[in-house]
Formats: C-alpha cells, structure tokens, sequence
C-alpha cells in the first residue's frame, strides 16, 4: 500500500497508535457472539488454530482480522460474516439513514450484562423446537404489552 494512490486508502486509526474504530467493532462482536455460546477465549483459539492471545488482541481489535479468518470465526461461531458488522457507528462516509430503520434507541452494554448472557444461554439450552419458538414468541409479546403499559411510578 506504502506509495499507493487512488482508491486505496490507508487503514485510519483512532488516536495516535490506537486501533481502528471498524477493527474494534469487529473484534467486539466476535467476543460477544463468543462469550452469548459460552465458549472461552481458549476453546475458540484452539477451533481456528491460534492462541488465546492471538483472540486477545482480535478481540480489542489491535490486531486486524482478515477474511479468511473472519470466516473460520463465522463458520465456528455459528452466524452469517455480515454478524460482525451489525450495529457499526454511522460514519460520515455512509450514506443518509433509511427513514424508519435503526431508529429505536439501542444499549449497547445490554448484550453485555450477566442476566442477558444468562438468558440467552439458557434460551439456546432448550432442546425442542417448538417449545423454543413458543418461547420466542411469549417473551415478544410480553414486551410488546410492556411497551403499551404506563411507566411505572415510585413513591
């Protein structure tokens, strides 16, 4: 790349020496989908034949994750490559957003707490189908009636 012109660009960092806002993102969404099946850093690293220090550094996103590599992730994780990149930070080089998507507010550090991990763990524990997607179902209408209700006030 060094000498390049056109529509190569360099890899922009964050901050002098810091890594990539994009490579972090993705770094972070593999942690997540790794830590929502309960597999540990190590028994990821030894699945795509590298060292958990290796998953480290992916993970913080200081060290960039190539294609190939970002397919074995993939392939082991159990999601579509496009998984990575869901909820990336608009940048000023996206396009203006779509009216009516992404417009319900969203809390990153939900997929992050213990009770959320918990749930879905346990979700993915349940064996039968059916009963799983029964569950699917009650737990979004559920939220759907929570929405419809007034808040709640304290004393």
């Amino acid at each position: 790349m060094a000498g390049s012109t056109g529509a190569v660009t360099r890899r922009k960092r964050a901050g002098k020496g810091g890594p990539n806002p994009i490579d972090t993102h993705v770094g972070g969404r593999v942690r997540l989908r790794r830590t929502l099946l309960g597999m540990s850093q190590e028994r990821l690293a030894k699945a795509v034949s590298l060292t958990f220090q290796q998953i480290q550094k992916y993970e913080r996103g200081s060290n960039r994750i190539g294609a190939s590599r970002l397919f074995q992730f993939a392939q082991v994780l159990d999601v579509p490559i496009s998984f990575f990149y869901e909820e990336l930070p608009a940048t000023s080089n996206e396009p203006a957003a779509v009216p009516g998507v992404g417009e319900e507010p969203f809390e990153q550090d939900q997929f992050t707490r213990r009770e959320t991990l918990e749930l879905v763990r346990a979700y993915y524990r349940i064996s039968d189908a059916t009963v799983r997607r029964r569950v699917f179902e009650l737990t979004k209408t559920l939220a759907r009636t929570d929405e419809r209700r007034p808040p709640r006030r304290t004393p």
